[in-house]
């Protein structure tokens, strides 16, 4: 196996976070071609109560669920917040190319499995659902239902033509429709001098606080850090050619024969992942007859804005399909 250089960001950029008061925790997660690598995860409220993983996307960590895990945990439910690998309190690679879209799944599900999760309520929002979603593809019977907000599952799909606000979609004569700002969204990622995780918090889910802002920035010390972060968005599939895109289909195949709970409940301020709410409810029995919700004001970052709500309406989604 080819030596890889991996950082763990100091433990002292997360003290005293607001509102983050949980005790770190760990599993060591492989994938082909990798060094087992420590994985973080939050594990708050009765370790004997109904399970909750709640998975983050980009450019955060489980500090965004905070005031979910609150919520849950006073309702009775067991969370599990989980960092992917590069993220939060996770170990970081410093090579862009050794994360895949493949890797992530392979280390989310490596944290489920290694934790031998149960009956899992799994809560999924930007990167986190094409990761989670896939992870629930791969080994169904761990899971209980879903909830699924402001997130996506790109597979280049020419059936969703008109259905997306940010259009993604194969068209005859093997071209494509992009809409424009998700291309300028992965190109700014990829040529950008740095990236900064606070900057798109506080310019989609802003003002906030400057503890806050610091939090969201606590991970990444220096750019060393940041592999990981700027690497994600380069994996949003593009074109049917996409392994991405391959992924995302076989994850949506499975997911239209997934009969258990699925619900969805996206903000109304959040036009990059518009319509996908809509595609889910129409392609997965699961979501059939659910009572889909629309949370109002709040953009794509749901959990920064509107946190305790979202927290409810997962608590009552549990209790009312349990």
């Amino acid at each position: 196996m080819v030596a890889m250089s991996v950082l763990r960001t100091p433990d002292e950029r997360f003290a005293n976070l607001p509102r983050y008061p949980f005790t770190p925790n760990y599993v060591e997660v492989e994938t082909e071609g990798i060094p087992a690598l420590r994985m973080h995860y939050v594990d708050a409220g009765p370790a004997d109560a109904p399970t909750v993983v709640l998975v983050h996307g980009q450019p955060t960590w489980s500090f965004l669920y905070r005031e979910v895990i609150h919520t849950l945990t006073d309702a009775g439910l067991r969370v599990i917040a989980p960092d992917h690998i590069g993220f939060g309190r996770s170990d970081k690679l410093t090579e862009r190319t050794d994360y895949t879209f493949a890797r992530h799944i392979d280390w989310l599900h490596g944290l489920i499995t290694g934790l031998d999760l149960q009956g899992v309520t799994l809560v999924v929002q930007d990167w986190g659902g094409p990761i989670g979603l896939s992870v629930l593809a791969r080994d169904p019977d761990r899971f209980a239902r879903v909830v699924a907000t402001n997130t996506i599952l790109h597979t280049s799909d020419p059936a969703l033509a008109g259905a997306l606000e940010w259009a993604n979609h194969g068209v005859d004569g093997g071209r494509v429709m992009l809409q424009e700002a998700l291309v300028d969204y992965v190109a700014f990622y990829q040529r950008s001098p740095d990236i900064v995780a606070s900057f798109f918090l506080n310019a989609v889910a802003g003002p906030l606080s400057d503890d806050v802002l610091a939090a969201y920035d606590a991970p990444f010390p220096d750019k060393s850090y940041k592999a990981g972060l700027r690497q994600l968005t380069a994996l949003v599939p593009l074109t049917r050619n996409d392994p991405g895109a391959a992924i995302g289909r076989a994850t949506m195949a499975a997911l239209e024969q997934w009969q258990r709970p699925f619900l969805t409940a996206y903000s109304d301020g959040d036009p990059p992942t518009r319509g996908w709410d809509k595609v889910f409810q129409e392609r997965i029995p699961g979501a059939r007859g659910q009572n889909h919700t629309t949370v109002t004001g709040a953009a794509h970052f749901i959990q920064e804005q509107m946190g305790p709500e979202l927290g409810h309406i997962i608590a009552e989604f549990i209790g009312a399909t349990s």
